[in-house]
């Protein structure tokens, strides 16, 4: 049986079509069946309409409370019966309950690698600006499953791309996202498959 994903986005979700192609070339088997975002206006959502895929707006705003959202969350993920968490350019900390509940079953995208250039307050242009402020040769993406803290847990998978002298945070921006939608779909298939195991923080097997 296929693996049950929802996936988490705030933005455009290019990496959330990029799973779309994929799925629909036949190379990536899980399942994409839920779309959850905390930005009404994200370009996610049409994507998810295209393809008929569920989508919910939802954001802890929504609520009186955290508890009312964390409660909220986890009975939608738990009535769509959903096995993996894909964290796509989605720009809300989950809450620790969440986590709890999908211990090494949700993944994030991080566009630097990581431990170098992560954190809170640390995405998008902002990692690139920061890599090439700090003059570093390399960077490029971290695939990592998440766990309490931001961009710290368990590392799937790491592709580099080189910083040029003339690169700016735009097209070092679009270099880096080339090797996302390349290779995002590939850890996911790893988890769907069973081609991984978590042993503390290191993972084993093959993407």
């Amino acid at each position: 049986m296929s693996m049950r994903c929802a996936i988490f986005a705030s933005g455009g979700g290019s990496n959330f079509q990029a799973l779309i192609d994929k799925r629909n070339s036949g190379e990536l088997h899980a399942e994409l069946v839920l779309l959850i975002s905390n930005n009404s206006s994200a370009g996610a959502f049409e994507q998810a309409n295209r393809q008929g895929i569920k989508s919910i707006h939802l954001a802890p705003s929504h609520f009186e409370t955290e508890i009312q959202y964390t409660e909220k969350l986890l009975s939608i993920l738990e009535s769509d019966r959903i096995d993996l968490i894909i964290l796509a350019g989605y720009m809300k900390k989950l809450p620790i309950e969440v986590i709890n509940r999908y211990r090494n079953r949700v993944v994030n995208i991080h566009p630097g690698l990581l431990p170098a250039f992560g954190g809170k307050g640390m995405y998008g242009s902002r990692v690139h600006e920061a890599v090439i402020a700090y003059g570093a040769k390399i960077s490029g993406i971290t695939i990592h499953f998440v766990d309490e803290e931001y961009d710290h847990g368990p590392i799937i998978s790491q592709v580099t791309v080189p910083v040029f002298d003339n690169d700016d945070p735009h097209t070092l921006a679009q270099r880096v996202l080339e090797v996302e939608h390349d290779n995002f779909w590939k850890a996911v298939e790893a988890i769907s498959e069973g081609r991984i195991c978590v042993d503390g923080r290191r993972v084993i097997g093959n993407v």
